[in-house]
């Protein structure tokens, strides 16, 4: 399909969103119980603001500009907040499975917040790897994209009625943004597979199959451990 020539006009997209994303995912490991984690608690947090400082330089309104060295701090920046929450991840397990739990409460608030964490930064691991990330969606034609790890709905809505076929990718030019990964991601730790969104890549399919196993770790024990440490 030749690409669109508005294509090239187009604005990048927000940068709000995915900086609120990263905060909340910062904040929500920055108030894990010290029994989660394995440095000083304003560490990670301290460098994920670095990185993101960084990136806001980069792109402060738009995600219009990528430099090799952004795109490794962005990814970098994913690949820490995801490794901290997986330690916590593994600390948050052991303490669950403890014969006997010290503050039981406090540890099903950590699992929450483990898994939402989770949840977002999968869901930006999503954007950032979908296609060459959110800078070449929006501002490259579409021949030169990467090949796309994830199919949405709207990459095949084309040739369905009106009303719905205007908002598809090749009718509209319809691009992915973050609030579509994070839907991704969440429904993907709720139903524990894929739903409307398919993986197309290995890479793809390797991180759904991570997000949807360990939620559904994390499930079963505050479920079953749940039980008797409420009661």
């Amino acid at each position: 399909m030749p690409a669109n020539p508005a294509r090239k006009e187009r604005r990048g997209e927000a940068r709000l969103p995915a900086a609120l994303a990263v905060l909340a995912a910062i904040a929500l490991y920055a108030l894990l119980p010290e029994t989660l984690l394995v440095v000083p608690r304003f560490v990670i947090p301290g460098l994920g603001l670095l990185l993101l400082v960084a990136l806001v330089v980069v792109n402060p309104r738009r995600l219009t500009r990528q430099t090799r060295l952004s795109r490794v701090a962005s990814l970098g920046l994913v690949a820490l907040i995801g490794l901290a929450n997986t330690v916590a991840l593994v600390l948050l397990l052991r303490a669950l499975l403890a014969s006997e739990v010290q503050d039981g409460r406090a540890l099903l608030t950590a699992a929450l917040q483990v898994w939402l964490t989770n949840v977002i930064v999968f869901g930006l691991a999503f954007w950032e790897l979908d296609r060459g990330g959110p800078v070449a969606r929006t501002q490259k034609p579409r021949e030169q994209l990467n090949p796309a790890d994830f199919r949405f709905a709207q990459d095949e809505d084309h040739d369905t009625v009106h009303e719905v076929a205007v908002g598809s990718s090749k009718l509209a030019d319809w691009v992915p943004a973050l609030h579509d990964y994070l839907y991704v991601s969440l429904t993907n730790s709720s139903a524990f597979s894929p739903t409307d969104t398919m993986p197309l890549t290995g890479r793809a399919k390797l991180l759904m199959g991570l997000e949807s196993s360990s939620a559904l770790i994390v499930s079963v024990l505050v479920i079953s451990r749940g039980v008797g440490i409420l009661q």
